[in-house]
C-alpha cells in the first residue's frame, strides 16, 4: 500500500498557508508518534519519501527508515505572493483573487505562483513512480497529498481540491481488484487546518460585493446565476 501524511509546521498554529517553517509543537509529538508506529507495523525497511521542505525532512528524521528519497516534486503548491498569509489576510488585501480561486480551485493560479492543475503536472511523475512501489511512505503536504489522493481514487479534478486530508494521520492507499481503497489512521494529535470547504456564487457575490467589486477581471461574477455552488 502506498502511505502519505502531511506534518504539522509552526506557521499552521496561526493558520498560515506555505511557508517552510519546522515543526510545530504538536508536529513534533505527531512525528515521535509516526516512527512508533512505523515501528510497531514492522515498517522500519519500507522507502520514505519526502519534499525538500523543513517540515518533511523534520518529520523524516523521527522515523528508524534509512532508505528516505527527498523530492523537489513533493513540495507543497506555491501560493507565490501569498505565501505566509492566512485566508482572511488574501481575503482582505486581494478580494479579486480571492473570489477568482474560490470560482476554480483546480485551475486557479496564485500570482507568482501555482495552481492545483500545475501541482498535479509537476507531480505525474512522482505518482508513476509510486505506482510501481510495493510500500512506500510519502511525508507530504496538504495540497500534494490531495493530488496523490486524488488521482489513486480517481476522484474528479473538480473535487480534487476539497479532498479531506486531516492534519496527523496517515491516509493508507491499498491497490484492490477494482482500483484502490482510503484508509484514515488517526493519532489524536491536536492541529489546526487550513481547508476550505467549496463556496456558492451567492456567497463569492456577497463578500465582493461588500468590497465594492461587482466584476472579476472582464466578466460578471454572476452571469450565469447565483444557485448551487460553482463548477470547479
Amino acid at each position: 500500500g502506498r502511505q502519505g501524511q502531511h506534518p504539522h509546521k509552526a506557521g499552521r498554529t496561526e493558520g498560515k498557508i506555505g511557508g517552510d517553517a519546522g515543526l510545530s509543537e504538536n508536529g513534533k509529538q505527531y512525528a515521535a508518534e509516526l516512527g512508533k508506529f512505523v515501528e510497531d507495523n514492522g515498517l522500519s525497511d519500507i522507502p520514505v519519501w519526502t519534499s525538500l521542505m523543513k517540515r518533511t525532512q523534520e518529520t523524516g528524521s523521527y522515523l528508524p527508515n534509512t532508505n528516505v528519497m527527498r523530492y523537489k516534486a513533493l513540495n507543497e503548491l506555491d501560493a507565490g505572493q501569498c505565501d505566509g498569509m492566512t485566508y482572511q489576510e488574501i481575503e482582505d488585501r486581494y478580494p479579486e483573487e480571492f473570489a477568482l480561486r474560490d470560482l476554480d480551485k483546480f485551475n486557479y493560479r496564485y500570482p507568482r505562483g501555482e495552481s492545483y492543475h500545475d501541482l498535479c503536472c509537476r507531480l505525474e511523475p512522482i505518482i508513476m513512480d509510486l505506482e510501481k512501489q510495493r510500500t512506500v511512505l510519502v511525508i507530504c503536504h496538504q495540497a500534494v497529498l490531495r493530488c496523490i489522493v486524488g488521482y489513486l481514487l480517481d476522484i474528479p479534478v473538480e473535487d480534487m481540491p476539497y479532498i479531506k486530508t486531516p492534519l496527523h494521520t496517515v491516509v493508507k492507499i491499498t491497490p484492490t481488484a477494482y482500483g484502490c481503497e482510503r484508509e484514515d489512521i488517526k493519532f489524536g494529535v491536536a492541529g489546526a487546518a487550513t481547508r476550505r470547504d467549496k463556496q456558492t456564487v451567492e456567497s463569492i457575490e456577497q463578500r465582493l460585493l461588500k468590497s465594492g467589486i461587482s466584476k472579476v477581471g472582464s466578466t460578471e461574477l454572476w452571469e450565469n446565476g447565483s444557485n448551487g455552488h460553482v463548477n470547479e
